[in-house]
């Protein structure tokens, strides 16, 4: 950041996002960043066996698989009406002991600060007390163990920043609907997944939060599609990428005007009289016959 660039992009957390972009301020250098944050999945009580279970294996994909959970759009919790949050425990318990048979399965932590960083996330007694799978340490091999959380306390830290982790909070609702009102209530996230058949729900979602990106019925996946842009929101970050909108926003777009000589139009120029500022006003008003009039010394 010492040197001038034309543009920087970057991508990580807030706090060092706040260190390049003030580092960016000597030389005036835009820069585009991509933050993350807590990216909410709102599950709706999905009709027909089948497709429950394969939403259930695609939020698994999205937490548990490749980096288990450290990555920018990976689910950070789950948001789920109260009356069905037990079937969707128990197919959560029972799908990942079959994908995930051993913690020898399970991508580690990437380093030794993070892996103390989501043990601490833990170690709050309320915390704890929600655990409902997996909460297993090893800091030897820096192994979690796949973690679902039931209603953990709002205001702590598991609730309160980006997890970045295999851990996954469940919060229950009175109805789907207050899930809105939820993710509207916390900082603008990346991504926002829903699993849901409800077409007027989806349409809320759309319409009634804020976020990078929407998927709906599946997670992780938008961002291996090149034709949609992919970027944040407010904390979540600015600029978007990916495809063609890599080209966009890696390029200046310079106007070019080109003029002859044949038609000039008095009218910029002094002095100005009634005249002249009567077709003005008539121009900035895209009122054509009235200029046509005044230019003639007609009244209209």
């Amino acid at each position: 950041m010492e040197h001038r660039w034309d543009k920087v992009l970057f991508t990580g957390c807030p706090r060092v996002a706040r260190v390049v972009m003030a580092a960016a301020v000597k030389h005036l250098t835009p820069v585009a960043l991509e933050l993350g944050g807590k990216c909410p999945c709102i599950f709706d009580a999905v009709a027909g066996r089948r497709n429950l279970q394969t939403s259930v294996n695609r939020v698994i994909f999205a937490k548990w698989s490749s980096c288990a959970g450290q990555a920018c759009i990976a689910i950070d919790y789950v948001l789920v009406e109260e009356r069905f949050a037990p079937t969707l425990i128990k197919l959560l318990k029972s799908t990942l002991k079959r994908f995930i048979a051993d913690s020898d399965q399970m991508a580690r932590i990437v380093n030794g600060r993070h892996f103390q960083r989501l043990s601490n996330l833990l170690k709050d007694p309320a915390v704890a007390a929600s655990i409902l799978h997996g909460g297993g340490l090893d800091a030897k091999n820096l192994s979690i163990e796949p973690t679902i959380l039931l209603n953990p306390p709002l205001d702590s830290a598991i609730m309160t920043e980006e997890i970045f982790g295999p851990l996954l909070p469940i919060i229950t609702v009175k109805k789907i609907e207050d899930s809105i009102a939820f993710v509207r209530a916390r900082p603008k996230p990346l991504a926002v997944y829903a699993f849901t058949d409800s077409a007027p729900l989806k349409r809320r979602i759309v319409e009634e939060t804020s976020s990078g990106s929407v998927t709906f019925n599946d997670a992780v996946v938008q961002f291996g599609v090149d034709t949609l842009p992919f970027g944040g929101v407010g904390q979540s970050g600015f600029g978007q990428y990916h495809g063609k909108y890599s080209f966009e926003m890696f390029s200046h777009k310079k106007a070019v005007l080109r003029r002859g000589f044949l038609v000039e139009a008095m009218l910029r120029y002094p002095p100005w009289d009634e005249q002249k500022i009567a077709m003005m006003r008539h121009l900035f008003r895209y009122d054509y016959v009235r200029f046509i009039f005044t230019f003639l010394g007609l009244r209209r």
